[in-house]
């Protein structure tokens, strides 16, 4: 069971590795990078990739671990015994299956996805080590425990908005997806936008690059971004003279698609009314 990437999804040879790395170790593979690079769409080309299916857990701020494992309905269960439903006698009607239960009960092998862990309370990590160590877990209602049939593989994203424990750090493969330089980001363009003329592509690049390197930008454009802003321009059937006309002492065009908040847009028509004076 080797990951290779797939003819959707262009992977590094250092993020192979690291994908058959944790593969091999059974460990989950924590993904850390910017936003927009890739690292959700990494656990879904892993499943496609080794043929399986996978599971996807979207944490969000309010979620807890114990979510993870199961959730016990006490609620409901108090309403069907005041209305005699015969179901009460049997706890295990108020069991709701969390995504790791779903995972560890599969007939085969999966991929799961705990999509940015960092968004959710600092215990959140820890409140997993044991699970993910051990891939079982105890159900107190009903006594029983919960073993992984299949160890699934799971793959860890982050953006990086609060630090991780150690303590959890420690069982995971790390591996941070770096920024695409620019002849990734033409082969990463070429599976979304096939035939594209590589004079435009070229130009668009470069003003890409610019646009990321400029100090002071409170948001990078990202991978997703540039992908975007290609397939307007696309759509929009724009050369690379359209482009240039629109060079330093203007907006880059149609920036909606790489600007995403007011200040940078700010920053660039600063910058482009000062290099108009400057003419």
């Amino acid at each position: 069971m080797k990951f290779e990437g797939t003819d959707s999804y262009v992977a590094t040879g250092d993020l192979t590795v690291a994908v058959n790395a944790a593969v091999t170790l059974e460990r989950p593979l924590l993904v850390k990078g910017e936003p927009g690079t890739g690292k959700t769409e990494l656990a879904r080309q892993v499943a496609q990739g080794l043929d399986l299916k996978m599971i996807e857990w979207n944490i969000k701020s309010t979620t807890k671990a114990q979510q993870g494992l199961y959730e016990y309905d006490a609620v409901s269960r108090l309403r069907d015994s005041q209305l005699g439903d015969e179901r009460v006698h049997d706890v295990s009607n108020y069991i709701r299956k969390g995504k790791l239960w779903q995972a560890f009960e599969a007939d085969e092998k999966m991929v799961l996805l705990i999509d940015e862990i960092d968004k959710a309370d600092i215990e959140f990590p820890n409140d997993l080590l044991q699970e993910l160590d051990r891939m079982e877990f105890h159900v107190y209602e009903t006594g029983q425990t919960v073993r992984a049939r299949h160890r699934p593989i799971v793959i860890i994203t982050s953006n990086n908005e609060k630090e991780l424990p150690d303590a959890f750090l420690r069982r995971c493969f790390f591996h941070y997806i770096r920024f695409p330089d620019l002849e990734t980001m033409k082969r990463i363009v070429d599976v979304h936008h096939p035939g594209i003329k590589e004079q435009l592509l070229t130009t668009a690049l470069t003003q890409f690059y610019d646009i990321r390197d400029q100090s002071g930008l409170k948001k990078k454009p990202s991978t997703s971004e540039v992908l975007d802003w290609l397939k307007l321009l696309l759509a929009e059937d724009l050369d690379a003279d359209d482009l240039k006309r629109y060079g330093a002492d203007a907006l880059p065009r149609l920036h909606g698609a790489l600007l995403k908040n007011e200040q940078d847009v700010h920053l660039f028509e600063r910058l482009a009314f000062m290099a108009r004076r400057s003419r």
